[in-house]
């Protein structure tokens, strides 16, 4: 369903008006070479087409991005040559890069099933108050090879500037009503689900 109603500002980077304006940021500029169609965006997202389009219009008069048309489809990608854009990219793997860039990765790792951003960054991406945190935590659901997980964590962590914790348990154990201390925890506090798209790749 989606929310017409004006969201808080962000928390992760109070900079910006709004968490969607980080999320979109963060995904353009964290994939540089790649354009998208606004509908694409709205998808991706879960918001509807005239959220992205007010977005696409402020980003663009502000020099941001770049547009094209084709056909009916308005293509949009981040403004490599800005000024700001070297910068601006490093801001947003920092504070929204995660949920851009981390589903990807773990799409190249076999045998993970779910994923979710646990702890501090989850709960600052959810609008709990506090600082931008200094690593992230990642819970992976799934039969995963330990040593690929710990590659993954490695590269995402050249990526995003910060440490990446990756953490796996098995889908049993996640199913579980209760008994495990850690995911009672993990499961009472805010989830960050990671899109694990395979068909894209990296």
């Amino acid at each position: 369903m989606f929310q017409f109603m004006k969201q808080p500002p962000s928390v992760l980077l109070p900079l910006l008006r709004s968490p969607f304006q980080g999320e979109l940021l963060a995904w353009l500029f964290l994939h540089p070479d790649e354009e998208y169609a606004q509908i694409e965006l709205a998808k991706r997202f879960g918001v509807s087409a005239s959220t992205v389009t007010r977005e696409v219009d402020r980003l663009s008069g502000a020099g941001l991005i770049i547009e094209r048309r084709v056909g009916n489809l308005r293509m949009v990608r981040a403004d490599t040559d800005v000024v700001v854009a070297r910068p601006l990219t490093e801001l947003l793997a920092l504070t929204y890069g995660p949920s851009a860039v981390l589903g990807e990765w773990l799409a190249d790792v076999a045998g993970v099933e779910e994923a979710y951003i646990y702890g501090s960054w989850a709960a600052r991406y959810s609008g709990e108050p506090g600082r931008v945190p200094r690593d992230v935590d990642v819970l992976i659901i799934g039969d995963v090879d330990e040593d690929d997980l710990y590659d993954a964590a490695r590269a995402a962590e050249r990526r995003l500037g910060r440490e990446v914790n990756m953490r796996r348990v098995s889908r049993a154990a996640w199913e579980a009503s209760a008994g495990d201390p850690f995911l009672d925890t993990v499961r009472s506090r805010p989830l960050v689900q990671l899109k694990i798209d395979r068909g894209r790749g990296r």
